[in-house]
């Protein structure tokens, strides 16, 4: 069984590509060279797709609740700071949508605080999720993970969310050129 943390890290795999992708786009745009709107709605919508609603969906209907129940608390703790740091990432991912001269600090500034927080949780938040988490837990989340992961449906999984961002950057390429 791939254990529940092995899952998000892998997402965060990917999740770091898209972050290349949106910092190369930043720069693009601010050398004068927009890569237009078609480009920024499809980096959005692959933001909220798979970075939110698959992965920190994963985390905020599944794994927190699951830490919370074996005393790792919300407040106060990484568990509060990780979901603070996802509304945070939703206000840069809306600010991105709006368009205008602010999408470059926008993705830019998103690009800083996941990165950031992609760390925290390799480095901080998993690590005591599978300290604190048992064997049965484990198995309990993964299979919650693919029902969330089912509800969201193709789009949302990691091979539909690879080529897209494949698509994304090759576009970002050609915009670059």
């Amino acid at each position: 069984m791939t254990t529940p943390t092995e899952t998000l890290r892998h997402e965060h795999v990917l999740i770091l590509r898209a972050l290349d992708v949106a910092e190369a786009a930043a720069a693009t745009l601010e050398r004068g060279d927009d890569p237009g709107d078609a480009f920024w709605t499809g980096l959005v919508g692959w933001l909220r797709g798979f970075a939110d609603r698959n992965h920190h969906g994963k985390e905020e209907q599944a794994l927190f609740p699951a830490m919370q129940k074996a005393g790792v608390p919300s407040e106060g703790g990484p568990i509060g700071v990780m979901l603070a740091e996802h509304v945070d990432g939703r206000a840069f991912i809306r600010a991105m949508e709006l368009g205008g001269r602010q999408r470059a600090g926008a993705a830019r500034g998103y690009v800083r605080l996941l990165r950031a927080h992609i760390e925290k949780e390799n480095e901080v938040l998993f690590r005591i999720a599978e300290a604190v988490l048992d064997d049965r837990t484990q198995t309990q989340l993964a299979g919650r993970f693919e029902a969330l992961a089912a509800e969201l449906g193709a789009e949302a999984s990691y091979g539909h969310a690879e080529t897209a961002l494949d698509k994304l950057a090759a576009q970002l390429t050609t915009t670059a050129r």
